[in-house]
């Protein structure tokens, strides 16, 4: 990756126009297959988009890499808690692919307290000519029958229908805010504010409890699990994160509570950077395993950080995201952006890591070169095709042509949910309420 990197747009079929956007248009979570080939979205909605990626022709060989809409349906609907007078809002917070072991697809969504397996199939076939019934579908008189027919399938135009195979309900009492499958694809874990669980995808009625930091009085709390994730080939092996800027490694041989961690990653804080402010921006808000199974990273408010298995008591990097900001986190803690929590995503081979920021910029960070860049995702810029142009902030003193102010940020506009091709150059980032996509130039 270079200083002027080159991406670009290849597609806006997602685009929406924001004059007429609602709340439930915007984008909550944003992931692709194992193999590239389809794109999920989730949003506030309780809706999961997924396109699907277009099949090079011959007569328009540029076109190959297009995402086009293949399947629209509704997730999660709202619900109440009668119990506790409780709303719970239908909007999907994570989408994790199964996969593909025949010709449907499978996926894992989840809103704050239900997990679903939904299968994605294609049937372009119709069966005719039934004994027991009409054309219509109604059931006849069995008297009337008097020949024995061979039912047969008719083409008919492709379908693709979404159904629901499983619901794992009524197991977080808390908002639940990952979850991750695990590498035997037998099991996953969800994971909300103090509990992680551990599910067989054969099995609703049941789940292990397998983390449970809840204390015996509450008012004792100090810190809350923010995000967890499977090891990518170790089946035994998983981190999460906390509020308090801690990872920790468990390996569930060890025990059946992994309440005793196996590792402890924390960097000690330097004293003199200490302010009222660094226990919320601390805070961890993803944590991901590297393709590798060696590397973790860790995304907090400012940063990005980067932590090898062998060595707990410092990341290995340290990537600054937006430090332009640290002088203005007095007005990002009136506004509540200061408790914005910001996704990160490796590249397919672990050397590029990438993060959003706010106005619609998003950061890149080569781990090989030590360069990085600062994209904008907007509707201004990004015509189809178009090269993007790196971003700078400039935060005091004279300002150039092609800077912007930090004063002139828009806060509203923020990158929090991204995703990386699993073997190409080709980036999903949802700003708001519209997703981009965005891929190496062709030359």
């Amino acid at each position: 990756m270079e200083e002027d990197i080159d991406t670009r747009k290849i597609n806006n079929s997602f685009l929406r126009d924001h004059s007429y956007a609602t709340e439930a248009d915007i984008i909550s979570t944003v992931e692709f297959n194992h193999t590239g080939e389809l794109l999920a979205t989730g949003d506030k909605g309780g809706r999961v988009v997924i396109f699907q990626r277009e099949q090079e022709s011959k007569n328009q060989i540029h076109r190959r890499g297009e995402y086009n809409v293949y399947s629209t349906f509704q997730s999660h609907e709202p619900e109440f808690d009668y119990l506790k007078s409780l709303e719970i809002e239908e909007k999907i917070n994570k989408i994790r692919w199964l996969p593909q072991q025949n010709a449907a697809y499978f996926l894992l969504s989840t809103n704050d307290k239900t997990v679903k397996l939904w299968k994605v199939s294609e049937r372009d076939k119709r069966p005719e000519g039934y004994n027991l019934k009409d054309e219509e579908g109604r059931l006849r008189d069995p008297a009337t029958i008097t020949t024995l027919r061979v039912p047969v399938l008719r083409p008919m135009d492709l379908m693709v229908e979404a159904t629901p195979r499983r619901v794992f309900a009524n197991a977080h009492t808390y908002h639940i805010n990952s979850i991750s499958v695990n590498s035997d694809y037998e099991t996953y874990m969800s994971a909300d504010d103090l509990r992680i669980n551990l599910w067989n995808f054969e099995i609703t009625n049941q789940s292990f409890n397998i983390v449970d930091i809840k204390p015996a009085n509450m008012e004792e709390l100090t810190e809350v699990i923010t995000a967890a994730e499977f090891h990518p080939h170790h089946c035994n092996t998983f981190v999460y994160s906390s509020s308090k800027g801690t990872i920790r490694l468990c390996d569930m041989r060890a025990s059946a509570l992994c309440d005793r961690h196996t590792k402890f990653f924390e960097e000690p804080e330097d004293p003199s950077n200490r302010s009222f402010f660094s226990e919320i921006i601390s805070s961890i808000s993803d944590v991901k395993f590297s393709h590798s199974g060696r590397y973790i990273m860790t995304r907090d408010y400012l940063t990005v950080k980067v932590w090898d298995l062998n060595m707990e008591n410092r990341p290995i990097e340290t990537y600054q995201v937006h430090d332009y900001l640290r002088s203005k986190l007095c007005s990002l803690y009136e506004n509540d952006c200061i408790f914005d929590k910001f996704e990160c995503v490796w590249n397919g081979s672990d050397s590029v890591i990438m993060t959003g920021s706010y106005n619609n910029f998003f950061r890149m960070f080569d781990r090989n070169t030590k360069r990085d860049v600062t994209l904008e995702a907007s509707r201004e810029n990004s015509k189809p095709r178009a090269i993007l142009k790196p971003r700078k902030v400039c935060v005091g003193g004279k300002r150039r042509k092609d800077e912007i102010s930090v004063d002139s940020l828009d806060f509203s506009k923020k990158i929090l949910h991204t995703a990386w091709h699993p073997s190409e150059n080709i980036i999903a980032v949802a700003a708001t309420n519209n997703l981009y996509i965005f891929q190496d130039k062709v030359n």
